[in-house]
């Protein structure tokens, strides 16, 4: 059709079709009431080309499919085919199927009006006219798409309409159409807790960005849901002569944290029969099963829920409170924000406070049916927090004490098994056949074992492995052991047998893995902490640990991760300390270990940490070639630590008060320190602060003179983060204090760089400058990247407050120089994200987007939400201030979706981001004529809680200059 102008004037005609469109029309669309200065004569070279295209040979204008008169042009309708008067006809043939009850005929005629579509209608036409065409075609496919489903809802296939659904909910959040049929397609699938929620949550977003209520169609849907309304929500059920619609199993959640079953179950059938009865309806109930350990109450419980689960579809969730771990015990706290990440309720940091987690909790269950089994209870206080609040909901709880003071509705004891189901245990891990054969020494054995099921487990999987042995061998062996594991204690009988004669059948290179697995800082880790720890490579490490599972010894919760049994990890430590030497080697490696990831994935590089042990050279991560010993560091790249890191998981903050419990003083403060960039860059600075704490409370064990001041500084920098100015002066002054008496310039300049991004902060540009200028100076004689780069952002964000730009810009090319020479993608990103603030109010457009492009691109790299969004926003800006005021309207859109990641719980500029991105989005809506759309955005601007208290940071336009 030629340039994309003529094949404007053929779509505005088209779109007219059968009606005269005079020039000023056609001007007008195609030129927005600017037309070019030879008027409507510009007309006749785009409308000759078109018709030599579009007519028949020899046809003359009066024939032609487009007509003109004086001032004005036709295009003729009957002429062509067109594909809009296909769509109409084919959505009309659609509802006229769907209104005579042929729902099938419907569904197939809206797919083929559907499949008219091409992408995006009228791609790269100029014009308001086109731009509104285009959306009113996007609207109405998106119309005809929820039609379409909704006919796959009435025939029975909800299951096939869920991930278009969730796509349509992604790409349009607030659309109250596309949830509403959501929530029935969702109850189609026989998961109506979740359809409740999603309404929930809308009309929380509604609130929050629009501050109005949802409409009448998504209220009457979700009365629906509520009472169960299948006719309004899935249509009328079928007449008895008509065939019903295929059979489909409804679609069930995937949240499930069950571990995996420990095999058959023998002895236990009256047990389990208690823990599957059914339970009172409209209660959340509980039962409790005590014993003592090693008793078999996980392998219960856990064979229980697995029967129960089909019950439960909103969940089925796992926790191991710890009670007699040899780690850490699981605190309520810590087992709240463990459940609400599972059930995908929060994301980021959560709150620490008891009372706020468990609000969340029950507001976040109160429509679900949940089964949850706690393992390893201590006593009720430990227990109440994590009860669900929603009817129909089952907790299953396991310990060893008896919860006498926990409202339970039922209570069942495991005792040990008797001698015939001890037996009939035995036999079946070994073999009926090689039972029967020695019929008395199975017997002797079973009594050796006292009827424990952890401890006839771990023999009967030795003679599995042992096909050479006889039952009589392996009890003369178990009969001279006198060792006993206390917290497994029978009477006079031991688990304790069964572990030493388990562990000393292993090879000597097994043992030693076994022994350094019991050092290990975490309750679960990955291949790499045992092979740094036995100095072995990775292939002859796997080997090894794999041959561990194959004893009952190591577990495998999935694929690449392994954990010992808590009772197996105090044996293993036990036996570990008959070497002490051993121990103590293999102690050390570990920690170093996480020292060096956690420093080789910190932004401040390795001048960062002028003091402890330094991270050795690359060397490529995986299988390792196979050799005597691993060579070299483990993490080729700081994103290879930051992931090695991030698996992890809540436990990094054990690790410190693992290395302080061992008295490795020097390894708590080192790995405290080196964790505070990581924790800080994730928001999560509540673990930040108590790895901190737990190091600084045994610094003055420490031997690095440096950790005094390098962990209050540290202390002084998350403060900042969080905006708690007096404990972070009190942290950064203590800090200063004690640096200048020893001295040490690289812990004062940090000191000094913090201090004066708290001035700034609170206001008090002038201290600022005092402080970040003598920063400057020492960082130029440290020559430490990191150092320098943030003393230089923040002396150009003191100038840059002072309205000095020219100074403010010096700064941040210095900041620049330094950021490019760490080769830290989240540093230079900020410092060019600051640079372009300034060109921004400079009106120098151009270079603000040049840089701000960059940024997006660097920040992107680490994940960091918060300087994305910021940047994205600000290069709308820089758009709008270039003339493209629609190009601006999509980034402010793109960085709003984007806030939405971010956590108003853990992000303390969350409002005030969301206000910035709001305010410069109305103004974009302005400069394109859409003057209700940019009220709207003013509006939620001032209904942001606390607005007022806003003003300063957004007079800054930014959330504070960090450290």
């Amino acid at each position: 059709m030629g340039p994309v102008r003529r094949q404007a004037v053929l779509a505005a005609l088209v779109l007219r079709a059968d009606r005269q469109v005079s020039h000023e029309q056609l001007l007008d669309d195609l030129w927005d009431g600017q037309p070019p200065g030879s008027g409507h004569k510009v007309l006749p070279s785009h409308i000759l080309p078109l018709r030599r295209a579009l007519d028949i040979a020899s046809v003359g204008p009066a024939e032609s499919v487009i007509r003109s008169g004086k001032g004005w042009y036709r295009f003729v309708g009957d002429a062509a085919r067109l594909d809009v008067t296909e769509l109409d006809e084919r959505a009309a043939e659609a509802r006229h199927a769907k209104a005579s009850g042929d729902v099938t005929t419907a569904m197939d005629r809206f797919s083929e009006a559907l499949a008219l579509f091409r992408g995006e209608p009228l791609t790269g036409l100029p014009g308001q006219r086109a731009h509104a065409e285009r959306q009113r075609l996007l609207e109405r496919r998106l119309s005809l798409r929820l039609e379409r489903l909704e006919c796959l809802v009435l025939l029975g296939r909800s299951a096939d309409t869920l991930d278009e659904l969730a796509e349509l909910s992604t790409s349009a959040p607030l659309n109250e159409s596309v949830l509403a049929l959501r929530m029935r397609a969702l109850y189609g699938g026989g998961r109506q807790a979740e359809a409740l929620n999603s309404y929930q949550d809308m009309r929380g977003r509604l609130r929050d960005e629009l501050g109005i209520d949802p409409g009448e169609e998504l209220r009457r849907t979700y009365d629906a849901v509520l009472r169960q309304d299948d006719e309004r929500l899935l249509g009328p059920a079928p007449a008895a002569h008509s065939p019903a619609p295929p059979s489909r199993p409804p679609a069930r959640r995937t949240v499930n944290d069950l571990p995996g079953d420990a095999g058959r179950l023998i002895g236990r059938e009256s047990e389990l029969a208690q823990l599957i009865a059914p339970a009172a309806p409209g209660s959340v109930s509980i039962v409790t099963v005590d014993g003592a350990a090693g008793v078999g109450k996980t392998a219960l419980v856990v064979r229980a829920a697995r029967e129960l689960s089909a019950q439960h579809p909103d969940g089925c969730l796992f926790v191991d409170l710890r009670a007699h771990s040899t780690q850490r015990r699981q605190s309520p706290e810590r087992a709240l924000q463990r459940l609400l990440r599972s059930l995908g309720a929060a994301q980021g940091e959560l709150p620490s406070d008891l009372e706020e987690l468990t609000a969340a909790w029950r507001a976040a269950t109160s429509g679900l049916r949940l089964l949850l089994v706690l393992d390893d209870a201590l006593d009720a206080d430990q227990i109440r927090p994590l009860l669900p609040a929603g009817a129909g909901s089952r907790v299953l709880v396991a310990g060893r004490r008896r919860l006498a003071e926990l409202d339970a509705d039922r209570r069942v004891t495991l005792e040990t098994l008797d001698t015939s189901d001890a037996v009939s245990l035995l036999t079946h891990i070994i073999g009926r056949e090689r039972a029967s054969r020695e019929p008395e020494a199975t017997q002797r054995l079973v009594g050796l074992c006292d009827g424990l099921p952890l401890a006839l487990r771990i023999a009967g999987s030795r003679l599995q492995n042992r096909r050479t042995w006889t039952v009589e061998y392996l009890v003369g062996r178990m009969a001279g052991d006198e060792h006993r594991l206390g917290e497994l204690s029978v009477g006079d009988r031991s688990v304790e047998t069964a572990f030493r004669l388990s562990y000393d059948q292993l090879a000597p290179e097994q043992q030693r893995g076994f022994r350094a697995l019991g050092l290990a800082p975490t309750v679960e880790f990955d291949l790499l902490t045992p092979a740094t720890m036995l100095d072995r490579p990775f292939q002859d490490t796997e080997r090894i640990l794999e041959s561990l599972v194959d004893t009952s010894l190591l577990q495998q919760p999935r694929p690449g991760r392994y954990r010992l049994h808590d009772l197996v990890r105090v044996h293993a430590r036990r036996v570990a300390e008959a070497a002490p030497a051993e121990a103590a080697a293999a102690r050390t490696a570990a920690l170093r270990l996480y020292l060096d990831a956690a420093r080789i994935a910190s932004d401040w590089g390795p001048d960062g940490f002028p003091t402890g042990p330094r991270p050795v050279g690359p060397r490529p991560v995986g299988p390792r070639p196979v050799g005597p010993r691993p060579v070299g560091p483990p993490f080729t790249h700081w994103q290879d630590a930051e992931i090695w890191l991030d698996a992890a998981g809540g436990e990094l903050v054990d690790v410190v008060g693992h290395a302080a419990a061992l008295g490795e003083a020097d390894y708590a403060c080192w790995i405290a320190e080196a964790l505070c960039d990581y924790f800080v860059r994730q928001g999560r600075y509540h673990e930040c602060q108590t790895a901190l704490e737990i190091a600084l409370a045994h610094v003055d064990e420490a031997t690095d003179e440096r950790m005094p001041a390098a962990l209050r500084n540290c202390l002084g920098y998350t403060a900042v983060y969080q905006r708690r100015y007096t404990h972070a002066r009190t942290c950064l002054t203590e800090a200063l204090d004690l640096v200048r008496r020893l001295p040490d310039p690289h812990e004062e300049a940090r000191a000094l760089a913090a201090l004066g991004a708290l001035d700034l902060s609170v206001g008090d540009g002038d201290r600022a400058l005092v402080h970040v200028a003598a920063a400057v100076d020492l960082s130029r004689r440290l020559r430490n990247d990191w150092v320098a780069s943030m003393a230089w952002v923040i002396l150009g964000l003191t100038h840059q407050y002072g309205r000095r730009s020219e100074e403010a810009l010096v700064c941040f090319a210095e900041a620049r120089t330094h950021a490019e020479a760490s080769g830290r993608p989240r540093m230079l990103g900020r410092v060019l994200s600051c640079a372009a603030d300034v060109h921004l109010g400079l009106g120098h457009y151009r270079e603000a987007k040049h840089l701000l492009r960059q940024a997006v691109d660097l920040v992107e790299q680490v994940g960091d939400i918060f300087l994305c969004v910021r940047s994205l926003t600000r290069l709308g800006t820089a758009e709008q201030g270039e003339g493209s005021p629609y190009a601006a309207v999509v980034l402010h859109r793109q960085a709003l979706l984007r806030h939405q990641l971010l956590s108003p719980l853990t992000e303390p500029s969350y409002d005030w981001l969301e206000m910035d991105i709001r305010s410069r989005l109305g103004r974009a809506y302005l400069a394109t004529g859409r003057v209700r759309e940019a009220r709207e955005q003013f509006q939620a601007v001032l209904d942001v809680p606390g607005a007022g208290a806003h003003r300063t940071d957004r007079a800054r336009g930014s959330r504070g200059p960090r450290p």
